[in-house]
């Protein structure tokens, strides 16, 4: 009897326990597998979840995967243009999974405005996106040049090969006379600055993009068109960047990866002459005893010094260095169940090709993302840089080291620089010695951004989603030029200090909606937008520096100081509705209503929207045809939107700091104001641009070819022309008026082809093509022409002509020739060249065998007129290449004197300082084509990584610029614009830091 209450006391329930622990130990299974595509090509990225549970993973590279899961469930397989795939689970340990390809699908998901993801097949709009890793590859500290050709429609011109010198880049040509045509940057939905700071003196700044670190960024999708930016207002009139950065992978374990490059630049030259040494007419010049600032003296060969054969300087591999930039990166990447996180550091370090240049950029950047609440899902993230950068005066300032360099003489050794007394060692009279330059004149800059950002979703139904989105840019640059006592352009020295603050906020309130009902599918957004900016600058000028080697502006004997503060704020209200019939027709409307603090009282709000449709006729194919062509799209759309490109407090007269005749005031004392000579108008209004887009798309064999299409057509009305003459006796001498018109059309097209695609091979080629025409319409009334700095705007010619000196011709258009056998100017100046191109395109090709991969990519531009200073001023000291010729020659023409055909023969010198005060004579065809970038890799077998402590190992080597054919240019790099960003500062090319020729290296691994 007790042993039967014993058993049953303790033994039974023993037996229990032990089931139990049975049972619990057969709960947790291990399942591994691979998932590869219907033709057994690995998937990597292929989302593996266990239904009902946040619990899920990632395939790895090689398509493998494995998750654990409690004896039973249903795993869950996905991938964008793939279809899904749900397996039941009863206990198995190896599942491997076919998903076939979708040939519904275009291509995927793309990030539109606002952050808003769409399907690309459905969108009614141009736009094109650039994967984050491709842009990484390209290697550039500017994440703008990294696109540079890949993306039809978008034209992008780096201004110098210093580090950390601006890029412009412009959507569909230029729609603003005066204004800002840069396009707009978002990041994560935010706008951001770009502007050009940071120089103090002659040349280009920096662009405020250059603060990003392209490694953290996902994709760039480029909105083209006006119907795809209208739900930026007047912000997005030049169209829109959409930048999207990378976000953690929820359920996975930390990994860490990293990534070290290092590379060396070699600048690209101008061709420049070797053959002759200093001097004029055959005399040789010492540039001790005698000095000349030209190279037009005896043939080095033949010359002697002290009985000795005279030595060569090669100046400019002399003086320019090899430029080495390292960039390290180390992110961490990770997530809990209803959680993720990224986080990522950056150094990155360039020493540029002119020795004391560099750009130097440490970045942070942290995203954390929670699902709060079933229904509410947060954001945050916050981006931190600082930037240091160190230039000097490029173009053709008094001070610009590279100016020299490009023209001084072979025959005289430029060191040492300075003199026994001090003073600086000259071989001509003016300009600096460019290595005292190195010593004595310096442009610092320091920036330091925050950039945060928060967006809450919440779900009130399961249809309705509401959004808020605030972010912020913040930066203070602090800017400061130093020039040493004894230089020849400042002899007394000169220190300037320039502080800069700006603020920008941006909040967005966003209802969104989806909900079918029978064959129609319709979302909606609807949302408000608060956007304001506030810039505060100082700028401090001082002269006569009478401490030497003090580097603060206290020691400057005068000091000039200004300030400026500007508040901009603007308001709107936007609605956007997509209707989709059945899958094959979809309709997208957009309206936006914004207000403008910089616009008059009577103009400051003003109404703008698009209408577009796209009718999908694939979807009436057979189910056989579809296997062949599983896209065929077209779309139309008309929008119309407004640019506020008026500065703060323009609608006013203000009062300005007056010098009369030689007094400056402030004087002795007195402050001296005096109204500005151009009138304010306070009944300014937007700009508005309406453009019209039509476009097809067709996708074949799953994608494998497919090609897109569009036509755009825009035009600009009333645009905003300062500085326009009026009536002196208004007591002023211009105003700014709303008048302008100009038109832009043009044609883009963009080709993909994978003519290989199996286990261990895939080709991939991608090309793209764009034509834009522009013209000028109106300006003012009667007025024909406007200066817009090296370019003029002149009605019924494109935006961007060159206008200036040109030849005297006869009727016949040959040449005039003067009684001394040489050709000369014209009375009247003309148009002489068209800074646009013909046409831009690009070819890039990735191949991939095995673990090897191989890309190139190819950017062509035809024509677009490039004034090439380097030889014009050249052209009198005797430097460029072309002068090597100096034999005598008869210049083809009529003579003006006799009619006849010139007979007259002149020598090489005389017939280049006399062309030399001709600009036509400089105007050279910018056509090129460039391999910019070369990448080959190795990605390590993750087999054989099993036993060391990497996930994935990679090696690279990537080469930019090698090859550069620009057959009607002389210069060394055709794409470069001397003075920066701005509208007026293109198609030049004037002793700029050459651009480089580089080779990098690159490690990335993950643990």
């Amino acid at each position: 009897m007790k042993l039967k209450q014993l058993l049953k006391k303790f033994i039974l329930p023993l037996v229990a326990l032990f089931v139990f622990c049975l049972n619990a130990n057969a709960q947790t299974v291990t399942v591994k597998g691979k998932v590869s595509d219907d033709k057994g090509l690995p998937l990597p990225g292929v989302t593996v979840r266990l239904k009902g549970t946040n619990k899920g993973v990632s395939t790895n590279i090689n398509g493998a995967y494995s998750i654990s899961y409690p004896g039973t469930g249903t795993l869950n397989f996905s991938a964008i243009g793939y279809i899904p795939k749900e397996i039941k689970l009863t206990g198995q340990t190896e599942i491997n999974v076919v998903l076939p390809e979708d040939n519904q699908a275009i291509s995927e998901v793309v990030v539109t405005a606002l952050g808003i993801k769409r399907d690309k097949r459905v969108l009614s709009y141009s736009s094109q996106e650039v994967k984050g890793a491709e842009l990484v590859q390209g290697k550039d500290p500017n994440i703008v040049n990294d696109i540079a050709g890949k993306v039809s429609g978008v034209q992008i011109t780096s201004s110098s090969g210093n580090p950390g010198s601006s890029t412009r880049i412009v959507v569909r040509g230029a729609s603003s006379f005066y204004g800002d045509n840069n396009a707009l940057m978002v990041i994560d939905g935010i706008p951001i600055d770009n502007s050009e700071t940071g120089n103090l003196n002659s040349g280009p700044g920096t662009s405020r993009i250059a603060d990003l670190d392209p490694n953290i960024v996902e994709s760039i999708n480029v909105l083209k068109g006006a119907a795809a930016t209208a739900l930026y207002g007047s912000l997005g009139a030049n169209g829109v960047i959409i930048i999207t950065t990378k976000t953690g992978s929820a359920g996975k374990k930390a990994t860490v990866s990293f990534s070290s490059d290092f590379s060396s630049e070699n600048p690209l030259l101008p061709q420049i002459q070797s053959k002759y040494a200093q001097g004029t007419n055959g005399q040789f010049y010492d540039g001790t005893t005698l000095k000349t600032s030209t190279s037009w003296g005896p043939l080095m060969d033949t010359l002697k010094i002290n009985g000795q054969a005279a030595k060569k300087y090669n100046q400019s591999d002399l003086f320019f260095k090899t430029g080495h930039t390292y960039n390290n990166v180390v992110s961490i990447n990770g997530g809990g169940e209803a959680s993720n996180y990224y986080i990522s550091y950056s150094n990155f370090n360039q020493q540029g090709t002119v020795p004391t240049t560099s750009f130097i950029r440490n970045s942070l950047f942290a995203k954390y993302g929670a699902k709060i609440l079933p229904n509410l899902t947060t954001t945050f993230q916050l981006n931190y840089s600082n930037s240091q950068n160190d230039r000097l005066p490029e173009g053709w300032a008094l001070e610009s080291p590279v100016w020299t360099i490009f023209t001084a003489p072979i025959s005289y050794n430029l060191l040492p620089y300075e003199n026994g007394d001090g003073t600086q060692r000259l071989y001509r009279y003016s300009r600096n010695n460019p290595y005292w330059v190195l010593n004595n004149i310096s442009n610092k800059s320091g920036v330091n951004r925050f950039m945060p950002t928060f967006t809450a979703d919440y779900k009130p139904l399961k249809w309705l989603t509401v959004t808020e989105r605030f972010g912020a840019d913040v930066y203070v640059e602090q800017d400061k030029y130093h020039e040493s006592a004894n230089s020849v352009s400042n002899p007394n020295g000169r220190i300037v200090v320039n502080n800069a603050n700006f603020r920008q906020i941006n909040n967005d309130l966003i209802i969104s909606g989806n909900h079918q009902f029978g064959d129609f599918n319709i979302d909606g957004v609807l949302g408000n937008n608060i956007f304001s900016q506030y810039t505060e600058n100082s700028y401090a000028n001082g002269v006569g520096l009478s401490v030497a080697d003090l580097d603060n502006i206290s020691s400057a004997s005068t000091v000039s100081y200004s300030e400026s503060h500007a508040l901009v704020r603007r308001i709107g209200f936007y609605l956007q509705t997509n209707i989709d019939y059945k899958k094959f027709l979809i309709l997208s409307l957009t309206g936006r209503y914004d207000g403008s603090s910089v616009l008059s009282t009577s103009n400051n709000f003003y109404p703008y929207g698009s209408a577009a449709a796209s009718f999908i006729f694939s979807e009436f194919f057979s189910k056989d045809f579809q296997d062949v062509m599983n896209l065929g799209k077209f779309r139309v759309s008309y929008a119309t939107v407004g640019g506020s490109n008026v500065g703060a407090y323009s609608l006013t007269t203000p009062y300005y700091s007056q010098t009369i005749r030689n007094i400056t005031f402030p004087y002795q004392g007195q402050s001296g104001f005096l109204l500005s000579s151009t009138l304010g108008n306070p009944f300014l209004k937007n700009e508005r641009i309406n453009e019209f887009e039509a476009g097809f798309e067709t996708g074949f064999f799953n994608n494998r070819i497919s090609l897109e299409a569009s036509y755009f057509a825009k035009k600009t009305v009333d645009g905003i022309i300062p500085g326009v003459s009026i009536a002196p006796s208004t007591g002023y001498s211009g105003t700014t008026v709303n008048t302008g018109v100009m038109q832009n059309k043009g044609i883009e097209l963009l080709l993909t082809v994978v003519p290989v695609k199996t286990r261990d091979f895939n080709w991939s080629v991608t090309m793209n093509f764009t034509r834009t025409r522009n013209k000028v319409l109106n300006l003012y009334g009667d007025l024909q022409q406007l200066g817009n700095g090296f370019t003029s705007l002149i009605v019924g010619q494109p935006y961007g002509i060159i206008y200036g000196t040109r030849y005297a011709r006869n009727a016949q258009g040959k040449l005039l020739i003067d009684a001394g056998g040489l050709p000369y100017a014209d009375d009247t100046q003309g148009i002489i060249g068209n800074t646009n191109p013909d046409w831009t395109g690009g070819f890039s090709s990735n191949l991939r065998y095995k673990q090897f991969n191989l890309s190139f990519f190819f950017d062509v531009k035809k024509g677009g007129d490039i004034q090439n200073n380097v030889d014009g001023y050249g052209y009198f000291y005797g430097t460029p290449k072309v002068t090597e010729n100096r034999g005598p020659r008869v210049v083809d023409g009529i003579s003006a004197v006799t009619g006849q055909p010139n007979t007259i023969s002149v020598n090489g010198q005389a017939y280049y300082q006399r062309i030399n005060g001709i600009t036509e004579s400089v105007i050279q065809d910018g056509t090129y084509i460039k391999l910019r970038n070369v990448s080959v890799g190795y990605t390590v077998k993750p087999l054989w990584l099993k036993s060391t402590p990497f996930k994935t190992l990679n090696f690279s080597v990537t080469g930019r610029n090698l090859w550069i054919y620009a057959p009607h240019f002389t210069g060394g790099d055709p794409e470069v614009s001397s003075f920066g960003a701005s509208n007026g500062a293109q198609g030049i090319y004037s002793f700029s830091t050459p651009t480089s020729r580089s080779i990098d290296f690159s490690l990335k691994f993950t643990l």
